[in-house]
């Protein structure tokens, strides 16, 4: 806490100390005014091994992710470029691409506004990392092994990249290993209405996963003339869960209840873009597929251990999705400095799901459930079209703005069929001034239109629970108008901060709303949200702890919408309250060791159901003490010991009859240990 007040106080009335490369740059080298350079040797103290580790530790500044969920590129969301470019992937992004560049081969890294470097719908701050094509390959690798108390451990984890390049063609290639044996365990109290206690359980939770991919990327970038990117990743993804309890009831025999949910899922993507002269300007031209199959099947049984009260339930899904995505951009740059871009964009999407739900009662066999909007498909066929300007008010001064319009097309067949159109504008204008050496202000007003989750159309059950959702073939996309502040404030010696205030008014906010005899996901009217978004670095050499820096992150978001059952005021139903994740860090002077400890905690809103509500809470957070050694034979070694403040999962469930405004009948309260975690951690470069 008073990190966070020493960095805001700082925002808004420290004295403004000059960034270390604010000077004009020199543009054979790419630098614009006002861009701040990174370098390997000013990052050497942390010993990174890939452009990734090196953009995470540039004080005050957070990696945005390119990949948000959405259908469709769009305007620029990630802020991160590689050689001037956007990268053409999606699960296949900024992060999967930095993470296959060496050091070796990073000649710079430039933050700056967005502007400097022309990346339409980006605003405020932009990374810039400058890589270096010829020579011979270089690779890196890592390795991890886990053990945790009582659960299986996980000793594959692994990871090896490759890059080379000749002349104006680079290449990189990386394969990936990232299996995951999580888990918990603990008691669950069950109560009636009255308080009375009815039930208890003994619960072990546990969550395998093997993924395996293999990814990389192809460039041609020369001096001049055509300049051309190609991404590609395939993933295999294997996923089992596995949940055991015995049951004492207060009044019968001891039983058992097992839940098994097991996934064999593929996906694969392709992207590509090429960039050219047309027109006294560039035009570029990008594309993508995607595809996935998932097969998912469930199954649920509980009885007593003499046979009494058998009951069993089985529910398989199988789901293809595929997205086919065209994007053109023209760019063209006026001699007074200013720019116009024209873009549009054409998109195909697609979610086909067979579903089937059985069900046996007193080991009897089983009998098929009729779901509605269990064997459907949904389509979409979205178009947009976007004019950007970005232009100098002054030296300072600089001003982006945008108009476009949004169309789409969604279709549903199979159980339910429909078909409706939505046609909605939405742009920006944002403001950027460079108020001094060390102090940037954005101001950003959007009007922003959401997207739909093709599997709110499908109705789903959650055999565990003992619940499900009723599929909504009427629901519609958001839409909302966005404010928001950014400060990005330079330390000196101290360290940076970037401070975000955004305020949201929301229309046809996605919730919970009854849907004949149960719910399911639909529209509420409106909502409001206002978020605080903090990324800082401090530096605490200046108080005489050399080598040392904590770095923060935090967002905080606070919502208000209307209960559709009650009418009443309430946060936006399991919405994030916070997150935060700091970390404190001293490379010792005069050695190759490092040492720390970190913490991150989460906090999530209520759910709300029509005759439930629901709220997990992760109690303590997630603490972890590292010592590392960055020269270990070459390598970086690492070894860390997590949970060590003891994280426990709650969960609170009360449900009510006949919906949430009757009486309560049941009340659960889970409480799962995670058991301490070690980790051992080698990576290299070669």
């Amino acid at each position: 806490m008073i990190v966070t007040r020493f960095l805001l106080a700082g925002l808004l009335g420290g004295p403004l100390v000059p960034l270390a490369n604010a000077e004009a740059g020199d543009p054979a080298k790419g630098e614009a005014p006002g861009t701040t350079v990174y370098t390997a040797a000013d990052l050497s103290q942390f010993a990174p091994r890939t452009a990734l580790e090196m953009v995470e530790r540039i004080p005050g500044v957070a990696i945005s992710e390119d990949d948000d969920g959405s259908r469709g590129f769009g305007q620029a969301s990630g802020n991160v470029l590689i050689d001037g470019q956007r990268v053409s992937g999606k699960s296949n992004g900024t992060r999967a691409a930095l993470g296959r560049i060496p050091v070796s081969r990073v000649v710079r890294i430039d933050v700056a506004d967005a502007s400097v470097f022309g990346v339409s719908g980006l605003t405020g701050q932009a990374i810039n990392v400058v890589t270096m094509g010829n020579g011979a390959v270089t690779g890196a690798w890592r390795m991890q092994a886990r053990w945790r108390d009582d659960f299986e451990p996980s000793l594959g984890v692994a990871n090896l990249s490759l890059s080379g390049g000749r002349g104006a063609l680079n290449w990189t290639l990386e394969a990936d290993n990232a299996p995951e044996r999580r888990g918990n365990k603990g008691y669950r109290t069950i109560t009636n209405g009255a308080g009375t206690l009815t039930e208890v359980r003994d619960e072990k939770f546990f969550f395998f996963v093997d993924q395996r991919s293999l990814s990389g990327s192809l460039g041609w970038k020369p001096d001049r003339g055509p300049v051309g990117n190609l991404n590609f990743k395939a993933v295999s993804y294997e996923q089992q869960i596995r949940e055991r309890a015995k049951t004492f009831p207060a009044a019968g025999l001891e039983g058992r209840r097992i839940f098994e949910s097991s996934e064999n899922e593929w996906n694969a993507e392709i992207g590509g873009d090429l960039e050219f002269d047309a027109i006294d300007g560039r035009l570029k031209v990008i594309g993508l597929i995607r595809r996935e199959h998932s097969p998912v099947s469930d199954l649920f049984l509980r009885g007593g251990l003499d046979g009494s009260n058998l009951f069993s339930s089985d529910f398989r899904q199988t789901a293809n999705e595929g997205e086919y995505i065209l994007r053109g951009e023209y760019t063209r740059t006026t001699k007074a400095g200013s720019e116009w871009q024209l873009s549009a964009e054409g998109a195909f999407n697609f979610l086909d799901v067979e579903s089937a739900l059985s069900e046996s009662v007193g080991g009897g066999p089983f009998i098929s459930v009729d779901l509605d909007s269990s064997n459907t498909r949904v389509e979409e066929q979205r178009g947009e079209a976007f004019i950007t300007h970005t232009r100098s008010l002054s030296k300072r001064l600089t001003l982006q703005i945008a108009a476009g319009l949004e169309q789409s097309v969604i279709a549903q067949s199979g159980d339910t069929a429909k078909e409706r159109t939505f046609t909605r504008p939405k742009g920006y204008s944002s403001l950027s001034w460079q108020a001094s050496d060390s102090l940037k202000l954005v101001t950003r007003l959007e009007r922003d239109v959401g997207q739909l989750d093709f599997f709110d159309f499908v109705s789903s059950v959650d055999l565990s629970q003992g619940n499900g959702n009723a599929g909504n073939p009427d629901i519609v996309p958001l839409q909302l108008w966005g404010l928001s502040v950014q400060a990005e404030k330079d330390f000196g010696k101290w360290g940076a901060a970037t401070a975000k205030v955004t305020l949201e008014a929301i229309e046809d906010i996605p919730d919970r709303v009854p849907i004949g005899t149960g719910d399911g996901p639909g529209n509420l009217d409106a909502a409001e949200a206002v978020s605080a978004e903090l990324n800082a670095t401090l530096k605490l050499e200046p108080v005489g702890l050399k080598g040392a820096e904590i770095t923060t992150e935090v967002v905080w978001i606070d919502s208000r919408v209307d209960d559709p059952l009650t009418g009443e005021s309430r946060p936006i139903s399991d919405d994030l309250v916070y997150e935060i994740s700091t970390e404190f860090r001293q490379d010792v002077p005069g050695t190759n060791f490092a040492w720390g400890a970190s913490l991150e905690a989460l906090k999530f809103t209520e759910e709300f159901t029509f005759n439930e509500r629901r709220h997990e809470i992760l109690e303590r957070g997630m603490g972890e003490v590292f010592v590392e050694r960055k020269d270990l034979r070459g390598m970086t070694a690492r070894f860390s010991v997590r949970n060590v403040l003891d994280q426990q999962d709650r969960n609170l469930r009360a449900v009510f009859s006949p919906d949430r405004r009757g009486a309560s009948v049941r009340v659960e309260d889970s409480r799962r240990e995670r058991g301490t975690i070690f980790l051992v951690t080698l990576s290299g470069t070669f």
